[in-house]
């Protein structure tokens, strides 16, 4: 496994421009992504609740409250497009591994439930 030489974040498994030509690969591989940006977002939201804001240069009050959220995804996206915390390639893996195991039920004749259960 590499590390980024930013944060550290594994780059191993990423997929490679071949696999993204699959439109249900890239579609999977931008969900991947999508979650590790809300769940960044999630990550980075409680910091904004220790800032005072009354005294900063907007001053507080409901407006900036109201856009407090939508910073806090904006910035988890910013990081996600980065290197991210490498939450994106496991949730990528798993995403391929189920559909992997729904293609082979539905051959046989199984829903992926019925597979995965013991």
């Amino acid at each position: 496994m590499t590390l980024s030489p930013t944060i550290g974040a594994p780059t191993q498994g990423r997929p490679d421009a071949a696999q993204l030509a699959n439109p249900a690969t890239a579609r999977s591989w931008k969900a991947a992504q999508a979650f590790e940006a809300m769940v960044l977002g999630q990550l980075v939201a409680p910091m904004f609740a220790t800032v005072e804001t009354s005294k900063g240069p907007f001053g507080g009050g409901a407006a900036e409250e109201a856009w407090r959220p939508m910073l806090s995804q904006e910035i988890g996206k910013h990081i996600a497009r980065g290197n991210g915390l490498g939450l994106a390639v496991p949730v990528f893996r798993q995403m391929l591994h189920l559909q992997e195991l729904a293609d082979q039920a539905a051959k046989a004749g199984r829903t992926a439930a019925q597979e995965t259960a013991p």
